[in-house]
């Protein structure tokens, strides 16, 4: 087999973005010369890669093999880069970060410190929801990847960040935004506006009811915070989101923190990578970076 590193990065890429488009852009060359080189690579193997299935790329076992491989030699050649850097005192280099969607609301402003104290360090932030966030963890992906809820069917380096409250919310005008003791029982037979099932706000809500053995009548199960929020403020509901979520500014929204007796739920946000992988030293920086400033040494 002979082909270049480059093309290897390319082929990874494709396996990535499941688009040949998604790939030369990300690797800055056209389509066209994109395909020439994906079909130089497969004959090099002698076997196909990926087939297309209507608009859609498949990786054929070969493929997936090949993109693992891809992958390894990436992440390895990134690390000793990073390390002949480091060697030399010059902190330049690349970070990879995929975060939940909640976490967007503080680590943009975690992120923005860091490159300003190392502004030669190119720095991927990938926003997803927790599915997305654990088939990125799963496949090694990323450096560093930031969620409450890690899964533990994976083995990982778990690292707790700070506290993640969950809070229930109404709209303004719901004279439950007025009480000041209100149980579980008492929201018996109102709506709730919950966030969609696998995401960790949603698991925290659904084992806290659970536990109180209630049964909320869910009306809507919504993908993003900003749904929500704007559903209960409109009246359809109340809902249940991270305190970050509100980012301080809950008459903005139109809604309020009511307050519901065993609220705010305790839940942390969690720095975690695989057990087996190998930091760079980028990772290691900016993970005492984020100690740094959330524990504001």
């Amino acid at each position: 087999m002979n082909f270049t590193f480059r093309q290897l990065r390319l082929f990874l890429a494709l396996a990535e973005t499941g688009s040949v488009s998604a790939a030369a852009k990300a690797m800055h060359v056209t389509q066209p010369t994109a395909s020439m080189q994906l079909k130089e690579i497969s004959a090099s193997v002698g076997l196909p890669l990926y087939e297309v299935i209507g608009k859609k790329i498949f990786l054929t076992e070969t493929g997936k093999a090949l993109a693992v491989i891809a992958r390894d030699i990436t992440q390895s050649l990134a690390s000793f880069e990073q390390l002949a850097h480091a060697t030399k005192g010059i902190a330049k280099g690349h970070l990879r970060i995929a975060v939940v969607s909640t976490a967007k609301y503080f680590m943009p402003r975690l992120i923005g410190s860091f490159c300003k104290r190392y502004p030669m360090i190119d720095v991927s932030l990938e926003i997803l929801n927790r599915d997305g966030v654990l088939g990125r963890l799963r496949q090694n992906t990323d450096d560093l990847y930031i969620m409450s809820m890690p899964p533990d069917d994976v083995v990982l380096i778990d690292e707790v960040l700070m506290p993640n409250p969950i809070v229930v919310i109404a709209a303004s005008a719901d004279p439950l935004a007025k009480q000041h003791n209100v149980t579980l029982n008492d929201l018996r037979n109102r709506r709730f506006i919950l966030r969609e099932p696998g995401s960790g706000t949603r698991m925290a809500a659904d084992q806290h009811f659970r536990k109180k053995k209630f049964r909320a009548d869910i009306r809507l199960a919504l993908g993003s915070n900003e749904a929500v929020k704007e559903s209960v403020a409109g009246g359809l509901g109340i809902g249940v989101i991270s305190q970050y979520a509100l980012h301080g500014h809950q008459k903005e929204h139109g809604v309020r923190v009511i307050n519901v007796d065993e609220f705010p739920l305790k839940s942390s946000w969690h720095l975690v990578h695989l057990a087996a992988k190998n930091l760079s030293p980028i990772a290691l920086a900016f993970k005492a970076h984020l100690m740094r400033e959330i524990n504001g040494k």
